[in-house]
Order: C-alpha cells, then structure tokens, then sequence
C-alpha cells in the first residue's frame, strides 16, 4: 500500500488547527427518503476553501523542504485544488502558480487569484492543462502539487476517515465520490484500518467511469461531455490511487446527471445546504441504488460546495418543473376581453400562483378568433396540478401540460 494509517494519524497531526475538523451530522429526513436506516453527512464543504482539498493541500506542502518552499510550487486544478494549494501556499509564503483550463468558470480563476497565486490558462481540459503544468515545473524549478496522486495528498484526505470512525463508530458503510481517487484512497486507507468490517463504497459521473473502467482492466473509451459534476470528471485515474481503491473499495456506482441535479435539490431542501455536482455525487448514488443502502447505518461525504450562483438557481427551478410545483399549461381562449380574467380567476380559486403568462395568436393551427395562453404557475404538487387542469376545463378552457416529466396529463 502507497499509504499507511500511521501517514494519516500524522498527517492529522499536521493539519490539526489549519483546517476545518468538519462535522458530521445526522440527516433523519432524508435517511427516511433513501430508506437508511441512518444517514450521517460529512460536511467538507464546510472548509475555508469550500472543499476537502484543504486537506492534503496543507499537508503536502507543510512537507517541502526550505528549499523547495522558497522555489515555489505548481499546481493544475479546474478549480478545488486549484484554491486549496493557493489559500494554503499565501498562508505559508510559499509562491504558487495554477494552470486551469481555458474554459474554467471566472469565478473559480478570480477566487484562486484572489488567494495570491499566479493563474494561468492553458489547455482545453485538465489533461492538457497537466501536460503544460509539468513542463513549466520543469523548466522554473517549481514542485509539482499533484491533485490526487501522491501519498501525501491522499493522507491529508484520508483523514476524514479518522473523524468519522471516532464521530460515528456504528457506520455500516461509507459511500465516496471519485475523480482521481485520492479522497476515497485515503478514507479507505484510514477506514478499513480502524474497522476491518466497514463497506467502502465509490461514485462516479456516468460520463466520466474512469475508475470504474480502471479496476476492471478495461480500456473501454470514456463518454465524456459536460457534467454537473465536474469536480469528479477526471479522465486519467491515479495509479496509487487505483490500487488502494483495487484493493479496499467494494463497489464504484454511476449516476447520471438527472440524479446528481436530484441530489443537489434534496440537499438544498431537505437540509438548507449548498453542494456542487461532485459533493452531492454521494446522496445521488444512495438515491440512484436505493436497495442497495436499504436498512443500512450509510455515510457520505459532501465533499465540496463551490457551485455556481447560476447554476444553482437551474438547479432549483429545473427541480420544481421535474417535481410539478412549477408547471406550464397551454390553455386554449376566445380572443375577447374578460377571456383571460376568467382563466386567471380560475386557476386562482383553486389555489395555484401565476407566475408568467404569454398570449400566443399566431399559430397557424388556431383559428383566428382563438388564442392559446401559456401559464407558468406554481402548483404544491402533482394532484395540486390535476386539480387546476380539472377546473379549467370545467370552465371550458382546454389545456395541457407542456411541462413537467412528473406529472401525466389527463389527455
């Protein structure tokens, strides 16, 4: 093993004051919701830098020596890792530079700029960004930082693994997201040694199953593409890493991105906290495989936060469209005044909320005395929606649903 329990012990040592010991807290609402019997979330987004890259970002380099320190180091990140080396390299005085990919959000380049590193942007993704990264490591004389596969990265992450075998001894199993593997590697490391009997389970993006190839022996091309989680979207797995996960992990699943967006909507919801793809990657997989967790003490770490305003906020809202609380009808009128008032008062007798209308008069296929409406309103939920679609056509307005995969039309 490239890792050993007594390199974790030490590196929580190291750590022990510069990073968040974060909490681990039971989560009785969605236990209920996923059919654990217990579900305990590890809060790493809860770190300064909003992931567990902290971790073995400190302690990697608390480990260089006065001469490498004062060389500097280099590191290529989309983003995590990126602003881990950077926050903790300002505290230490030690220089920093980033390579991130071209198409890196500003906000995750100004926020690692912001830590005082020197951010460069080079590549089209984070394997040409590393190809660039170590031949200007070579040429300056800067130590590479790698993301996950280095023994000193993986202790630092491993020691998440030491807090929740003392903040929750009873865990049947722990589930992980997986990019490199350098967090699963070190929980597990730590894990299987404090409790021989605990079930070790990874996670990765559908798109990107490069661990779950590796272990297997496959060569199997990557989907790839765009993913919510993109923090785990790692193409080329660590091979320190591959074979700690070889050895201690006993199952990698797969989520598709309908289930991360799931994920990260419960979370928001049922426990008013913020998570990035990658960091609800874990609840998604409970959520995904539900029989497999069934009945078990089951937890997970929320590895990371950092998720766009934005992106969050689709998110949501795609959340309430799946979920029938935020619908569009199309409702068939006579173009005549005290037509639309009519819809209106109807749809608000039984309870819903417009939020949006928009007269459509120029379909082709509508008579000319005729109009179609779209409402987008709010509803409590699927039978709530039944309920206006009923009253309308009560009324005599035709409609039908344009939105909402949750919700069967009554047509």
């Amino acid at each position: 093993m490239s890792v050993t329990i007594d390199q974790i012990r030490e590196a929580a040592s190291v750590i022990a004051g510069h990073v968040v010991r974060t909490p681990a807290v039971e989560t009785p609402r969605l236990a209920e919701t996923t059919g654990c019997a217990r579900l305990v979330l590890k809060l790493e987004s809860q770190q300064f830098t909003g992931s567990f890259k902290d971790r073995g970002a400190y302690n990697k380099l608390k480990s260089l020596t006065p001469a490498e320190a004062k060389a500097g180091v280099i590191a290529m990140s989309a983003g995590n890792h990126a602003q881990g080396v950077a926050y903790h390299a300002q505290r230490l005085g030690i220089p920093a530079t980033i390579v991130m990919p071209k198409g890196t959000p500003f906000t995750k380049v100004e926020r690692t700029a912001a830590f005082g590193a020197r951010v460069m942007l080079e590549g089209d993704g984070i394997d040409s960004a590393a190809v660039f990264a170590r031949e200007l490591a070579q040429r300056e004389g800067l130590i590479f930082v790698h993301p996950y596969d280095d023994p000193r990265i993986i202790a630092g992450q491993g020691t998440i693994g030491l807090e929740l075998a003392e903040d929750c001894p009873d865990l049947d199993m722990v589930v992980v997201p997986i990019g490199g593997g350098g967090l699963i590697g070190g929980i597990a490391t730590a894990l299987k040694a404090l409790r021989p009997s605990i079930e070790i389970v990874g996670v990765e993006a559908a798109l990107y199953p490069s661990m779950f190839e590796a272990v297997r022996g496959s060569n199997k091309p990557l989907a790839g593409g765009a993913t919510i989680a993109e923090g785990i979207a790692v193409k080329s797995p660590g091979h320190l890493t591959k074979a700690i996960i070889k050895e201690l992990v006993s199952d990698i699943l797969l989520v598709d991105e309908d289930a991360v967006e799931r994920a990260i909507q419960l979370l928001v919801e049922s426990q008013k906290l913020v998570a990035e793809g990658a960091g609800a990657a874990g609840l998604a997989a409970i959520l995904a495989h539900g029989a497999r967790f069934k009945g078990r003490k089951v937890g997970t770490v929320i590895c990371g936060g950092n998720i766009d305003a934005r992106l969050l906020s689709q998110v949501l809202m795609r959340g309430l469209v799946r979920d029938g609380r935020v619908i569009t009808l199309r409702i068939e009128i006579t173009d005549q005044p005290g037509v639309l008032a009519a819809v209106a008062r109807a749809i608000g007798d039984c309870g819903g909320n417009i939020i949006e209308i928009h007269h459509q008069r120029m379909f082709y296929d509508l008579p000319v005395k005729r109009a179609d409406v779209d409402a987008v309103i709010e509803t409590r939920n699927p039978q709530h929606v039944r309920d206006i679609v009923s009253k309308l056509e009560a009324a005599g307005f035709p409609c039908r649903l344009l939105s909402s995969r949750s919700i069967e039309s009554p047509h």
